[in-house]
């Protein structure tokens, strides 16, 4: 991981002092659009009424994703895979909904805003000259991979972490972002300070993941018990069904961010590091066209604006991290 990167991951801890007092020096305060629901039988919906997250400028996104560029008829032809979707008039795109810093659905006006969801509506823009020119099918951790090996979606934008074993069965344009994992506890476990101390705990992770594989590997001893979707994952921690929840440390900041002061993160990132990638069909020629779509908006400063709008704006961190290199799988 990059310095910058890492310094992505740690500044939010001197913006806590005062507001998180009692929190370990990794918890973080509020930050981030209107949280999505907490699902039925879940206490996260009295979590911290006090503080309030900072909101998205929705404004300022719209108007970034409306002045995204606009591919030659040329550069479209030259791939297979975006020639289909221009013909078709539409992209369809696999999405997550529930994501506070990379894919969140505002109910108000029905739209998808985050760092994902800015890049998948930039390439639709970019190939159709329509930002609104898309459909989406939700996806999870578990469909993500059927959904493009169906013909079900053109692209899967998801904080989809780059592995071998999924690259056996889909392709991966990028990578465009990284993390790792970490461990998110209840704000009140002193308990849990790192990874050694989950052995023996029953620790929550999303199938389908790379938190189970990991687990596996790195603490055998603790008591694993996988879910579907984030959701069921921190609401099993907030009820204290489990002792602690293990994902890419991305996602923990969004989950973070929903409840303000009800959760933290326990000691230091772990594992090895975390490519995300956008899934495309096995064998397309559009991971080309994606791969040089993705150098394009990072070359003119669209990747820096979307990530301060989504994530560090809202986060109060002034330190662009810097993207990995694309093509490098």
């Amino acid at each position: 991981m990059s310095s910058s990167t890492r310094s992505f991951m740690f500044n939010r801890r001197q913006v806590l002092g005062a507001a998180a007092a009692g929190v370990a020096a990794l918890g973080l305060t509020a930050c981030g659009g209107e949280p999505a629901p907490a699902p039925a039988g879940s206490d996260d919906a009295s979590a911290s009424e006090d503080q309030e997250p900072a909101a998205l400028d929705a404004e300022a996104y719209d108007k970034l994703i409306a002045s995204g560029a606009v591919a030659d008829d040329a550069t479209i032809a030259a791939s297979t895979w975006a020639q289909k979707i221009k013909d078709a008039g539409t992209m369809r795109l696999g999405v997550v909904q529930t994501s506070m810093l990379f894919s969140l659905l505002n109910e108000k006006d029905g739209k998808l805003r985050g760092f994902d969801a800015g890049l998948s509506q930039l390439l639709v823009r970019y190939i159709l000259g329509d930002e609104s020119k898309f459909e989406s099918t939700q996806v999870t951790s578990d469909t993500r991979e059927s959904v493009l090996q169906n013909d079900q979606v053109d692209a899967v934008f998801a904080t989809y972490s780059i592995t071998e074993d999924r690259k056996k069965l889909i392709s991966f344009a990028g990578p465009y972002y990284s993390t790792q994992q970490s461990i998110l506890v209840l704000a009140d476990n002193d308990s849990i300070e790192g990874l050694e101390d989950l052995a023996g705990k029953n620790v929550a992770a999303q199938s389908g993941s790379t938190g189970p594989s990991i687990m596996e590997e790195l603490c055998p001893d603790a008591k694993l018990q996988e879910f579907k979707t984030d959701e069921e994952a921190r609401s099993a921690l907030a009820q204290k069904r489990v002792d602690a929840y293990v994902i890419d440390r991305n996602m923990l900041f969004s989950d973070m961010m929903k409840q303000p002061g009800k959760y933290k993160m326990a000691g230091e990132p772990f594992g090895p590091e975390d490519l995300y990638g956008i899934g495309m069909p096995l064998d397309s020629d559009g991971v080309a066209f994606v791969n040089d779509f993705l150098a394009k908006i990072e070359e003119d400063g669209t990747w820096e604006e979307l990530w301060k709008l989504c994530i560090g704006d809202r986060a109060e961190i002034d330190e662009v991290p810097q993207p990995p290199t694309v093509g490098e799988l």
